[in-house]
């Protein structure tokens, strides 16, 4: 008997709603038809009301804290597994909780493993995310994990500014990795800084490796949380000389003061992808969006195509 490929179905987290509608659209099918109800205590149902029997099921949602987000998209997990989908790919376009990804002192948890395990337990048979916070966390789950990079919608936006004496650089030494790779794709330099933390969103010290003097300069980050890593840098290469900083970081979180860090700050902009909807708007931030990326890693994924010349920087 041979192999059919029937439709797949594409449905959406309520938080991911606006990226969901254009993931859809440039995938060629309408969004799935979910009501979520909601309790008077915040208990919440999703329900899919249409069928997804022997589907191939493409859930799209971020998980990022509150853990509302992550909830919702395990119980549209297990309505699918229940409801007797034959694949439920869980589309992550932000995984969440994605910093603790190791015991860095005693008596705390792995909250990324942690997170791996339910999703797949809920109902998950593929993943497919971006710019994972730290890489090894694809071998945390046991299914499937389409890892793909945000460098693919980023690097023609870069090349389109034309900017003279480009040099690459990454906020902290963790980020050096992901900093070579973007000068490796666009020729040029790289400088680096180095920080130190009192404790989680701190900065005790900074300070840079390497020479911005009459460079124009792009930091390069997957998240930007409360901003005040990514401005501490942009200021302290406007001090060392350089002609202007800009920055890209794919997951927008923007918390605390993150929007007035960046108003105030020698940031030209800040380049971001739609992974997570903005709280407001801000002149120094500009939006490039990653529906186009899921839309055609998800139509290979559904064809059994291979994907290497999405996720490959």
């Amino acid at each position: 008997m041979p192999n059919v490929i029937t439709d797949a179905k594409i449905f959406t987290c309520t938080q991911s709603r606006e990226l969901s509608e254009k993931i859809a659209e440039a995938y060629g099918a309408p969004l799935g038809n979910v009501i979520t109800s909601t309790y008077s205590d915040g208990e919440f149902q999703p329900s899919f009301e249409e069928s997804v029997r022997g589907s191939r099921v493409f859930i799209i949602g971020s998980t990022h804290p509150g853990s509302d987000h992550l909830m919702e998209m395990l119980l549209m997990l297990d309505a699918a597994k229940r409801a007797s989908a034959r694949h439920i790919t869980a589309v992550l376009p932000y995984f969440g909780w994605a910093r603790q990804d190791r015991k860095d002192k005693p008596r705390v948890p792995i909250a990324a493993k942690m997170v791996a395990s339910i999703l797949e337990t809920a109902g998950a048979t593929r993943i497919i995310t971006m710019d994972l916070h730290a890489d090894q966390i694809q071998g945390f789950f046991e299914k499937p994990v389409d890892h793909l990079f945000a460098s693919t919608v980023f690097l023609p936006y870069l090349r389109d500014l034309n900017l003279e004496d480009l040099t690459i650089a990454s906020p902290d030494m963790g980020g050096s990795k992901r900093a070579y790779a973007y000068s490796k794709a666009l020729e040029s330099d790289v400088v680096i800084c180095y920080k130190q933390r009192a404790k989680a969103n701190i900065i005790t010290h900074m300070e840079l490796i390497g020479d911005v003097t009459g460079k124009n300069v792009v930091l390069v980050d997957d998240m930007v949380d409360t901003a005040g890593t990514l401005t501490a840098a942009a200021d302290l290469m406007m001090e060392r000389g350089a002609l202007s900083v800009r920055a890209i970081c794919t997951h927008p979180i923007l918390s605390g003061k993150a929007y007035e860090r960046i108003e105030s700050s020698k940031l030209q902009e800040l380049i971001v992808t739609d992974s997570i909807p903005l709280k407001k708007e801000s002149r120094k931030i500009r939006v490039v969006s990653c529906a186009q990326l899921f839309a055609d890693v998800m139509q290979r994924v559904h064809q059994n195509r291979s994907i290497s010349t999405n996720f490959i920087m």
